[in-house]
């Protein structure tokens, strides 16, 4: 399925919200202090991502990258290297394609940073939801760094949508990324701004992180849902948008519309807390079933019905 360029962080001129980020780590490697192994931890869309991107132009493309309002230049020779992944001193492995990425990429890949660039400049390995690789694939990764190269550096982002192996984390130097709501709703907001946005969702209300909620909207906005209204609908028209397309955001969303749904019973006093939390947690146990077991989408959305009009 295609989605709008800023889907995608790679393709995000602007960096919003983690200047001083950005600042220590490129003091870190100006002054060749930058650790080999540094793994950014936090919410998925928390602008991890777009941070290291715009740290790698800053690097690569100091003509066209403006690092005093930190933005990629339209003239950027580097963006359409990396957007297809072909720009040699920077290699990207994602996690969430961990069924593609076997051991023997992985060997692949350390035998490639074993050789030397043809500009002899640094290279950067950047594992994306490092917590998704498979248990083979990590301990593969493992042994590329244990001992890596002078040249070699390595970003591991990890969205915490599962623990991470405690030996992985053990090899890291850990920097955190945490968005207060003051900076979370700037950031948003910025994005709005700039990306030209229609809003569906409250940028306060949804709580969501920026990535979440540009991608987060656009779903709502494309396909009419209404977190606060009519759940089954909602449930049974993503569920059909994942069967079609197979896109894990389906699921995504889905879950934060529950959250959402839920959310605001609670606020509109239709039932008691202990009574939202109960039928909450049935609806979120039997959407977790349905999809680690397959089991019949008439069968979920009848049980979730059945649930929602007897209370």
């Amino acid at each position: 399925m295609n989605f709008p360029l800023f889907f995608d962080s790679i393709n995000s001129s602007n960096l919003f919200g983690l200047d001083k980020n950005f600042e220590l780590i490129s003091k870190l490697y100006s002054k060749k202090n930058l650790p080999q192994v540094l793994m950014l931890t936090g919410n998925k869309g928390s602008g991890k991502s777009t941070l290291i991107n715009h740290f790698l132009h800053s690097i690569f493309d100091t003509k066209n990258y403006d690092k005093n309002n930190l933005i990629i230049l339209e003239n950027s020779f580097l963006l359409k290297q990396l957007q297809n992944n072909i720009f040699p001193n920077v290699v990207y492995v994602k996690g969430d394609d961990f069924k593609s990425v076997k051991v023997e990429d992985i060997r692949s890949l350390k035998s490639k940073i074993l050789q030397s660039t043809i500009s002899n400049k640094d290279r950067f390995i950047i594992f994306d939801d490092a917590e998704l690789f498979n248990q083979n694939s990590l301990n593969a990764l493992l042994k590329i760094i244990e001992e890596p190269s002078k040249k070699n550096y390595f970003f591991l982002i990890n969205n915490k949508s599962k623990p991470l192996l405690d030996t992985i984390r053990s090899r890291s130097i850990e920097f955190k990324i945490i968005l207060g709501e003051d900076q979370r709703l700037e950031i948003i907001n910025k994005l709005v701004s700039t990306l030209k946005l229609e809003l569906i969702l409250d940028p306060k209300a949804s709580k969501l992180t920026p990535g979440n909620f540009v991608k987060f909207n656009y779903i709502c906005l494309e396909y009419d849902i209404i977190p606060a209204h009519n759940l089954v609908k909602n449930i049974s028209l993503l569920l059909n948008l994942y069967k079609k397309n197979k896109e894990i955001l389906f699921i995504n969303v889905l879950f934060f519309v529950v959250d959402y749904y839920f959310d605001h019973l609670k606020d509109s006093n239709l039932y008691k807390n202990g009574k939202i939390f109960e039928i909450k947690k049935y609806i979120l146990n039997n959407l977790n079933n349905f999809i680690l077991y397959n089991i019949s989408q008439n069968s979920l959305i009848n049980s979730i019905n059945e649930k929602l009009n007897y209370e």
